[in-house]
């Protein structure tokens, strides 16, 4: 891949991902497959004014031996360093920049029961510094390839090749054309036009229909809004935009209120294992039967991770027609196959989707509905023939997915 088109998709994620600003630190998280991006991305963070830019390096057969050969007492362990660690990010708020390349099946094996009791063990140390810092801190996920990952997506072609079309459909989908920048600018502008629309509607309810089985009703915070494209971080009113690609509206629904079944429609990859052809069935608000050809194991042990793992978090509306989806790939990676399909979330909820949410606290947020979790699973259940329908609070039926697709 030219170095001038990777050098665009670098400056794209330092200044409309993260958006750093003059005097911020920046914290990269990658892995070992593409150095010298990572590189550029620190350069280019620097070049938005940067403090310090870290980067924090892991390697995923690493992670897969020390899982496996730790003890559950030693994985569960939270050293005092790790704590001074998470302290000091909620104090100083870096910027974090998440470039994500694992192999979907690169954890395939571990003992998955082990690593949710340790998960479960540290999750309540955690949990304090994750909420002193959440929606106040910018944020970016984005991707670059993996070989194992590469092969997945192309598997009868080359090492070498499969990475480079790898590389392509990155920057395709993430709009790295000849000028990423303003094409962020307009995409950001559409996707808040249709959450205008959609929150001037006042709906209680959304009903979702597709002839896979998908027959759902799920109930709506009142006042909760969706959101889709940039956000603006609480405190300092930066700009950012957390994934990129992007495509989804999104909302963060009733705790409680959501029945009937949805079928996936692209398998989800969980802890580096892949989970394929399932189902969930939610009765009063919670995923109460799950079934899948491919680890289901895996699937019940994710929603009984905690009390809110089987209720929902998110709702997303992703056109059916979209780049990503129209590239004709299957990513095997939840921040690509979830912007091409509409789709929900099991686990933790948005408490920055409630209307004046800055004027609440965190446990006042999950009052009003948002739901509280150690976990946020995204999961595909869009359909070229999907329906959706809004039931206003008014009692009118207003459509909004109509073949896949926005119906307005």
């Amino acid at each position: 891949m030219k170095k001038t088109v990777l050098r665009k998709y670098a400056k794209l994620i330092a200044v409309m991902g993260g958006n750093v600003k003059k005097g911020q630190d920046v914290e990269i998280f990658a892995e070992l497959d593409q150095p010298e991006f990572v590189k550029m991305v620190a350069e280019e963070c620097y070049a938005c004014g940067a403090r310090k830019v870290t980067v924090e390096w892991s390697y995923q057969p690493l992670t897969k031996l020390n899982q496996k050969k730790r003890s559950l007492t030693t994985l569960s362990k939270i050293e005092d360093w790790e704590i001074a660690k998470l302290k000091h990010q909620s104090e100083t708020l870096p910027v974090r920049i998440y470039l994500d390349s694992d192999d979907p099946d690169g954890l395939k094996g571990v003992n998955q029961a082990k690593i949710s009791k340790a998960s479960q063990a540290r999750y309540p140390i955690i949990k304090p510094y994750r909420e002193a810092m959440e929606n106040k801190y910018q944020w970016c996920i984005a991707a670059v390839p993996g070989a194992a990952w590469a092969k997945k997506v192309f598997p009868n072609e080359t090492r070498s090749r499969a990475i480079e079309k790898l590389w392509e459909a990155i920057l395709y989908t993430s709009r790295v054309d000849e000028d990423p920048i303003a094409a962020w600018k307009a995409h950001n502008a559409d996707l808040q036009a249709r959450c205008d629309y959609l929150n001037g509607l006042g709906i209680e309810t959304l009903e979702y229909k597709s002839a896979n089985g998908t027959d759902f009703r799920v109930g709506m915070i009142e006042d909760a809004l969706f959101m889709g494209g940039s956000e603006i971080a609480q405190g300092s009113g930066i700009e950012f935009n957390p994934n990129i690609p992007s495509e989804e509206v999104f909302i963060s629904p009733m705790k409680g209120i959501a029945d009937g079944l949805v079928v996936a429609s692209k398998p989800l990859s969980y802890r580096g294992e892949l989970i394929e052809n399932f189902s969930v069935r939610f009765e009063g608000g919670k995923a109460v039967e799950v079934h899948a050809e491919r680890n289901e194991d895996l699937l019940r042990e994710m929603i009984s991770m905690d009390e809110g793992a089987a209720y929902l978090g998110e709702c997303a509306l992703v056109p059916y027609d979209s780049p990503i989806r129209n590239s004709g790939l299957l990513f095997y990676n939840t921040l690509f196959d979830e912007n091409a399909a509409c789709h929900l979330a099991l686990g933790h909820g948005f408490t920055n989707t409630l209307k004046d949410y800055d004027k609440y606290t965190v446990k006042e947020c999950y009052e009003k509905g948002i739901n509280d979790s150690m976990i946020h699973v995204d999961f595909m259940i869009g359909t070229e023939d999907l329906s959706i329908t809004a039931i206003t609070r008014d009692g009118k039926r207003v459509p909004i997915f109509a073949n896949g697709n926005w119906a307005f």
